[in-house]
């Protein structure tokens, strides 16, 4: 038990350090290339979920406390989807008003832009690596955080504080980014819990990032315009 929570901590600062440096990368640089599709990255968060399968059977807990043993396929799928569109179509209004409220500031679209599919070929393959990259996030947070650490303190409270953590590490996203990640999270969180299951969650997560994805792609003269303002005030 010991090297599973070491081991996921660790995890966890390697992961909170790369979205850092990934949050000062943007602010200096606009790439031009895809930083989803990136091989090496890509490979990297397979080893890392290797890992944490590896830490998970090697902590000796039964595959349920990771919400790995699905006894409902059928309800989560419906659930997962259904939450993932809901919470889909809220986002897009939310964003505009609070942006029109706060100002342009509170919200920073660098990442959707850094990983949005600029042709066809990426719209093929950023939704493919988008499933590691979801599936990383909620093995860590869900199956090992709030499921694997639920022996050592109460779920709710690590269902809490690991959403605060999820948000701060959408920083690069602003600090709506981040209210907003850390509200989902405990949405996921909460998912988790109640069906004992992390595939309700993972399926949300995922058709969340695909939907934002889809909207950015189609709302281009939004982001252009926020762009603008953004520029005009620095």
């Amino acid at each position: 038990m010991i090297l599973f929570v070491v081991g996921t901590f660790i995890i966890l600062t390697f992961l909170a350090w790369a979205t850092f440096r990934s949050a000062a990368f943007l602010r200096e640089t606009r790439p031009t290339f895809n930083l989803l599709l990136l091989p090496a990255e890509n490979v990297l968060r397979l080893v890392l979920i290797g890992v944490c399968v590896w830490l998970a059977q090697f902590s000796g807990q039964p595959y349920a406390r990771f919400g790995w043993d699905v006894t409902q396929p059928a309800r989560d799928v419906v659930l997962g989807f259904a939450s993932g569109i809901g919470v889909a179509l809220i986002l897009p209004p939310l964003t505009r008003w609070v942006v029109a409220r706060f100002g342009a500031r509170v919200y920073s679209p660098a990442v959707v832009r850094s990983i949005l599919p600029r042709n066809r070929r990426e719209w093929l393959f950023v939704p493919l690596a988008l499933v590691p990259s979801v599936f990383l996030e909620e093995l860590l947070f869900r199956s090992m955080l709030l499921g694997g650490l639920a022996l050592v303190a109460p779920p709710a409270l690590l269902a809490v504080v690991w959403s605060i953590l999820f948000g701060a590490m959408h920083v690069p996203q602003g600090a709506l980014g981040v209210v907003i990640a850390a509200a989902l999270g405990m949405i996921l969180s909460v998912m988790f819990l109640a069906t004992a299951s992390l595939l309700a969650p993972l399926i949300a997560h995922y058709v969340i990032d695909v939907l934002q994805l889809a909207w950015a792609s189609r709302d281009k003269s939004w982001l252009e315009s926020y762009e603008a303002s953004t520029s005009g005030h620095s």
